[in-house]
């Protein structure tokens, strides 16, 4: 036993000799071999941090001939090397290896926190700061970090504005790529995102989770003055204004706020006269479509919305509510200087006027004021003549 295990330790310095023989060129610093010199002395300029390879575009320096020449196909342009899948091509052949694996399916790059694969390491190296938290890219403006540097880049577009994805159609810039391809499909009609229930559709995949909770009834989000519930966040937050008269929205034109973004464009559709939306029935046009189907009932007579007590139809949702405080007695509006109740907003701005003497509808005609609408609609019948 003792002369073959003699034999192999010949055999293996004989092995590491050889090895020697091929390989000349032994670095002092990491003890790696070549068999060249050539090769040898571009190893040592990683140590030495000599970079003799320059740019003539942009006077980018490399410590070896064939990184400058990768490098050069950025200006160039040049694409050597293709897909024989699908003809994709690429300025490196590492480039197109890992290309590759998304036909073959192959994710070689693999988790140890969670098991999730990848087929490129640096995509893992991404995904892995998710389980660290680690942020290293952060926004000199505003100091916000992130994981990801494409996404800081971004980030910094809110900055500077840069808005480099423009629609074909109307014109509309985005700052991301993936926010045009929404917005186009406005123009295409596309919703792609289906609701298994009741089969309604959305151009977003964001806007279909927030739509299931209207079949599931889950309002996690509550009112801590009324104690209403909501399904999303931005529904609470916009409905928190009725209580604090918060109205962050204005026009340019009137001065008149909202407190809904969504309101004010609708708005200012009146200090336009635009009027997209004609009644084929009668013409009629109306700044907005809810307007017009709202409208288009008057023709139908179809009143969809109807009280469980009384049975009482009426064509708009929101009269439906209104009308149920008969029901209830439920009198939520006060006035602060009598103390009248009222089911609906709108009759104690008008019980208020009794305090105030403002008078707010005013005759075009004469001048003549009133507190309510309903009075200068019959003071007009007296100008046009017609029966009261």
């Amino acid at each position: 036993i003792s002369g073959r295990c003699e034999q192999l330790e010949i055999s293996a310095e004989a092995e590491n000799q050889n090895q020697e023989r091929r390989k000349p060129f032994s670095c002092d610093i990491c003890k790696k071999c070549f068999a060249f010199k050539s090769a040898f002395d571009a190893h040592m300029m990683i140590h030495t941090g000599e970079k003799p390879f320059s740019c003539v575009n942009c006077g980018k320096s490399f410590s070896q001939k064939v990184n400058l020449t990768q490098h050069m196909r950025i200006h160039t342009g040049e694409k050597p090397f293709s897909c024989v899948n699908c003809g994709k091509s690429f300025s490196q052949k590492v480039n197109l290896t890992q290309h590759m694996m998304i036909h073959t399916g192959e994710k070689p790059f693999s988790c140890e926190n969670c098991g999730k694969s990848f087929s490129q390491k640096v995509n893992l190296t991404q995904h892995m700061m998710i389980h660290t938290g680690e942020k290293p890219f952060s926004c000199v403006n505003c100091g916000k970090r992130f994981s990801q540097k494409r996404n800081l880049t971004q980030h910094m577009m809110i900055h500077t504005g840069e808005k480099p994805f423009s629609c074909v159609n109307c014109g509309k810039r985005f700052s991301q790529k993936r926010n045009l391809t929404q917005h186009m499909m406005i123009h295409t009609g596309e919703k792609p995102f289906s609701c298994v229930n009741c089969g309604k559709s959305f151009s977003q995949k964001v806007n279909l989770p927030q739509h299931m909770m209207i079949h599931t009834v889950e309002k996690p989000f509550s009112c801590v003055n009324c104690g209403k519930g909501f399904s999303q966040k931005q529904n609470l937050t916009q409905h928190m204004m009725i209580h604090t008269g918060e109205k962050l929205f204005s026009c340019v034109n009137c001065g008149k706020g909202f407190s809904q973004k969504v309101n004010l464009p609708q708005h200012m559709m009146i200090h336009t006269v635009e009027k997209p939306f004609s009644c084929v029935n009668c013409g009629k046009g109306f700044s907005q479509k809810q307007n017009l189907t709202q409208h288009m009932m008057n023709h139908t007579g179809e009143k969809p919305f109807s009280c469980v007590n009384c049975g009482k139809g009426f064509s708009q949702k929101v009269n439906l509510p209104q009308h149920m405080m008969i029901h209830t007695v439920e009198k939520p509006f006060s006035c602060v200087n009598c103390g009248k109740g009222f089911s609906q907003k709108q009759n104690l701005t008008q019980h208020m006027m009794n305090h105030t003497g403002e008078k707010l509808f005013s005759c075009v005609k004469c001048g003549e004021s009133f507190r309510h609408k309903v009075s200068l609609i019959h003071h007009l019948k007296r100008h046009t003549g017609e029966k009261q």
